[in-house]
């Protein structure tokens, strides 16, 4: 990996860089997609099934576009059953911390007759899209259905990407099931995410789409965001590694290849105080890269989106990872949890040693689907507050408002709205 000194320059230049993968920069991309998500809202089925047989080259209709309950016992005798143990344990820790996040309706009462609150409602419809392409994702399935379960959601749909056959992937099937989804559809890409935002005979409308996919996936949602709520357009994967002389290089090396894996935009930084340990992690990814099966894909993403910044303190390497604002950061250092407490812009932080990224992506607890490009600096992980909405609740009695009904007309006539004053107004003549 590329060494270079930490200044002003070298990290306004990577700025520059991570934010060339944003989706929204490939606009040559939108007309096609546009195009794709229109047909589908006028014709429905059968654009869908037209696309699905273009793109995934499997043969799709209204008989066999849902998944069947055999389709769903078949893969439960396909997957292994170690790997079965493991999504169920994943659930229940996935679950376990979600379920805290759980908000209720509240209200507040005075003696004059004055009751304000707020009033919680989950959503009633959600999709949940899910990749199918080049890899299988059921961790995916459990991280974007479960918040929704513990939110309350009346129902959610899943659409996936058949393989040429017509299947879907047995793994796929199995965390779908565990996790609750009530109807499953084979339908993938940008057609899926049309189907789901407007309706069609096969695949119901509904609410809200979350999910990851490619790019074709990332600008339909943003297409048909203000149609349906979503829950974000998804960027590149990324991590940032904040380190001293303390950590293990082999270690950090090993948790920067595991995001440089994903895809050739993928992002691995390292920050450190120690030119020793840049020397050291930079020659341990060498050879892991040497032996790892995604060979290419790291060697090309580290070339374009890798590197390791030595800075001389560790302020101003806090001052660069909190404006580089991470999807992942790990912070392996002395007192990490003191550092924990100087980020501001993160999606996940992972405090130690033993705290590895995979460790999130696939079985803690808290959600793995994270703010990318630079967006964590306004925006959350995944959680129970995406599948919810709040309503305010305002009740007053007569009493109550009329030692404050002049105030009201006040500000209403101040704006010339006089039929809003005349609302108040009409009540105390």
């Amino acid at each position: 990996m590329r060494i270079l000194k930490l200044t002003s320059e070298t990290k306004s230049s990577l700025l520059k860089d991570l934010l060339k993968r944003s989706p929204g920069n490939y606009t040559e991309f939108e007309g096609r997609v546009n195009d794709i998500v229109n047909k589908v809202r006028e014709q429905g089925d059968e654009a869908l099934f037209e696309y699905t047989k273009a793109f995934d080259k499997a043969d799709i209709n209204v008989s066999n576009v849902k998944v069947t309950e055999q389709e769903i016992e078949e893969a439960y005798g396909l997957v292994d059953r170690k790997l079965l143990e493991v999504i169920r344990k994943a659930k229940e820790n996935i679950w376990d911390y979600h379920i805290k996040q759980r908000q209720y309706s509240w209200f507040d009462s005075k003696e004059n007759g004055t009751i304000l609150g707020q009033k919680v409602t989950p959503l009633k419809d959600v999709g949940v899209y899910v990749p199918g392409g080049k890899a299988v994702y059921p961790s995916s399935v459990l991280m974007n259905v479960l918040p929704a379960k513990a939110a309350g959601v009346d129902h959610i749909v899943m659409c996936t990407p058949p393989m040429a056959e017509g299947k879907v992937y047995p793994s796929t099937l199995v965390a779908a099931k565990e996790a609750g989804v009530d109807e499953i559809y084979k339908a993938g890409g940008a057609q899926a995410v049309a189907a789901m935002a407007f309706g069609t005979k096969s695949i119901p409308k509904v609410d809200k789409i979350v999910g990851p996919g490619n790019i074709y996936v990332a600008l339909a949602k943003k297409a048909v965001f203000g149609h349906v709520s979503i829950d974000s357009i998804a960027g590149p994967s990324e991590i940032l590694v904040l380190a001293d002389e303390t950590a293990n290089p082999r270690y950090v090396a090993a948790d920067l290849l595991s995001q440089a894996e994903h895809d050739e935009l993928a992002s691995a930084i390292l920050i450190t105080t120690s030119e020793k340990l840049a020397e050291e992690v930079s020659l341990e990814v060498d050879k892991f890269t040497e032996i790892l099966s995604r060979r290419e894909i790291i060697e090309k993403s580290l070339e374009n989106y890798g590197c390791i910044f030595v800075a001389d303190t560790l302020e101003d390497a806090i001052d660069a990872a909190n404006d580089i604002a991470s999807e992942h950061m790990e912070i392996v250092a002395k007192d990490a949890f003191t550092l924990m407490t100087k980020i501001r812009n993160a999606g996940a932080i992972f405090i130690g040693e033993y705290s590895s990224e995979p460790l999130g992506d696939y079985f803690a607890g808290p959600n793995h689907v994270l703010p990318t490009n630079g967006t964590a600096k306004f925006f959350s992980p995944l959680s129970v507050d995406d599948f919810i909405k709040k309503s305010s609740i305002i009740s007053y009695s007569r009493e109550a408002l009329a030692p404050v009904y002049k105030d009201i007309v006040q500000f209403a006539e101040c704006e010339e709205l006089t039929a809003h004053a005349n609302s108040i107004r009409v009540r105390f003549e």
